[in-house]
């Protein structure tokens, strides 16, 4: 069996950028005591989307805009804008470490999706997985317990909608990477500013908070870019292990930020979450590594 190098600067890229992740969510979660939710996530969205055009713009100027995929990518940021309003929603009233966690159910949702979706089929391992994560996030939300309200649900909402998200991403896998990035924040950006404009009321927001959250937007942006950058130099399959660094990045800044710690129960949750995602790319990958020879000996014929 072929053992796939990883290189280290890839590896560090990730860990990098699961980091800022982190950061942003730590942001928006001090500031959501403040201001409206849908505020934060309109800025969030509407300084990723300057970013690219300032990133994208000198090195290939409107190419990345050009689509014909228009309503797919409504569609696709449209469900990306539900996802994360739904996140800072729960990030609000749960801690970091907690919320960060059930997001990370998404994977288990892909394979969910990816059967009903994209017609993939159920293997004993994929439904093992999925099982395992479930028994994760019954952990982290606990019925019965305190952590069990409102803002859990709208959590494990938000992470089947960003799962829906990933298996749209797939089945646009030939657009350009430049457009997949722009259109979600920038539909994001827009669908949040119209309602906005009309309902919100003008808020004096001192300058400390406004460099607070464009700070934060920044470093979600940053944490994009250097995703993107660390998939350039590494299969996407040997690096998504790492990405779960952002579980222990959330669970340090929650404990110095805001001063939560997951209990055990919570603690045991987010490994077996963590666990079953890890299994679950590393038994995808297998699969995709044996119908490769498979595809190219009826190629050969």
């Amino acid at each position: 069996m072929k053992h796939e190098h990883v290189p280290v600067r890839a590896v560090l890229l990730i860990c990098a950028a699961t980091a800022c992740f982190a950061t942003l969510d730590a942001v928006i979660k001090a500031l959501s005591a403040r201001y409206p939710v849908p505020l934060l996530v309109w800025a969030r969205w509407a300084i990723q989307a300057l970013a690219i055009v300032a990133w994208l713009a000198p090195k290939s100027g409107a190419r990345f805009l050009r689509t014909r995929l228009v309503r797919r990518h409504l569609v696709r940021g449209g469900v990306l804008i539900v996802s994360s309003v739904m996140f800072v929603y729960a990030l609000a009233d749960l801690p970091l470490a907690n919320v960060t966690a059930l997001s990370y159910a998404a994977p288990m949702m892909v394979v969910v999706l990816s059967v009903v979706l994209l017609d993939e089929r159920v293997t004993p391992a994929r439904i093992a997985f999925v099982v395992a994560g479930a028994i994760g996030m019954i952990l982290v939300v606990r019925p019965g317990s305190e952590m069990f309200r409102g803002a859990s649900l709208l959590a494990l909402a938000s992470a089947g909608c960003f799962a829906l998200f990933q298996v749209l991403t797939r089945k646009m896998a030939e657009e350009d990477p430049g457009a997949l990035l722009f259109y979600p924040a920038a539909v994001g950006a827009l669908a949040l500013a119209i309602p906005l404009a009309f309902t919100l009321e003008s808020i004096a927001m001192p300058w400390a908070d406004v460099m607070t959250l464009v700070s934060g937007g920044m470093a979600g942006t940053f944490g994009h870019f250097m995703l993107v950058l660390a998939f350039r130099r590494a299969p996407a399959s040997a690096l998504t292990p790492f990405t779960y660094m952002h579980l222990v990045w959330a669970t340090m800044l929650g404990w110095a930020v805001f001063g939560t710690f997951p209990d055990g129960y919570a603690l045991a949750g987010i490994a077996i979450i963590a666990g079953s995602g890890l299994l679950i790319t590393l038994h995808e990958r297998r699969r995709a590594s044996a119908a490769r020879p498979s595809r190219e000996r009826r190629n050969d014929r």
